[in-house]
């Protein structure tokens, strides 16, 4: 669980950044994080979906058809159980709440620890992160996570104050249960020799939020989380 206690590190630092900085980062800074942010995220993507792929060129193809195959159930299964939309309607309560606070209004402790709470642990990276660690033991999109968890909380607290940063407790306790959960399945996965697909299938997803990052291109990213669940099961029945 390192990745999540480096996610749950960096809304821990950024808020105390948030509460004792006084000026804003400025437009410039912002920009060439967001760069970088992408820039990493391609490359966690990427490199995990290569990790995944191995064996002869035909096998390789074989893989990559499995993946494409997992997307393709994953999102129709997504859009059938709204995943996407369940996600959007937390997110607009969210963004209203975050619109409409003021740093002198009672209660804002409180609204400050809900939003983000919802913000946090509604992202797809809060199920595909600790799901690749369980698997793996790769840490690396949770850091994707951790950044942009980081840097949203400098932002927020200055809205709702202190009470963003306790969002920590239910982000670390909601990615803890999915990297449990998960992991209960590791040695199945294993055993069968499944872990690849996985791992390539979610390098794809985690890759498609670099496009989000960038402004590519506007993605029902939730409406793919199905796909992980596709890829084992296509891979063996396909052997």
């Amino acid at each position: 669980m390192s990745g999540t206690l480096l996610n749950a590190l960096a809304i821990f630092v950024g808020g105390i950044a948030g509460l004792t900085l006084r000026r804003p980062m400025s437009a410039a800074t912002q920009s060439a994080l967001k760069i970088l942010l992408g820039a990493f995220t391609v490359y966690v993507g990427l490199s995990l979906t290569w990790k995944g792929l191995n064996g002869s060129f035909g096998q390789v193809l074989k893989q990559l058809a499995v993946v494409l195959g997992a997307l393709i159930l994953g999102n129709i299964t997504g859009k059938l159980i709204r995943l996407q939309r369940g996600i959007n309607l937390l997110g607009h309560h969210a963004k209203e709440q975050y619109v409409h606070a003021r740093p002198d209004a009672p209660g804002h402790f409180g609204e400050g620890f809900v939003t983000c709470t919802i913000l946090f642990c509604a992202a797809p990276l809060a199920m595909l992160g600790p799901a690749q660690e369980a698997l793996t033991g790769d840490w690396r999109p949770l850091a994707v996570k951790a950044v942009m968890d980081g840097l949203a909380t400098l932002a927020f607290v200055g809205v709702f104050g202190s009470g963003v940063v306790l969002s920590v407790v239910p982000v670390v306790a909601f990615q803890g249960l999915v990297w449990l959960g998960v992991k209960l399945l590791q040695p199945i996965l294993a055993q069968h020799a499944l872990l690849d697909s996985v791992t390539a299938t979610n390098g794809m997803l985690v890759f498609c939020v670099a496009l989000i990052v960038f402004e590519i291109k506007k993605l029902s990213l939730a409406d793919y989380l199905p796909s992980l669940a596709f890829a084992p099961l296509l891979t063996w029945l396909l052997k």
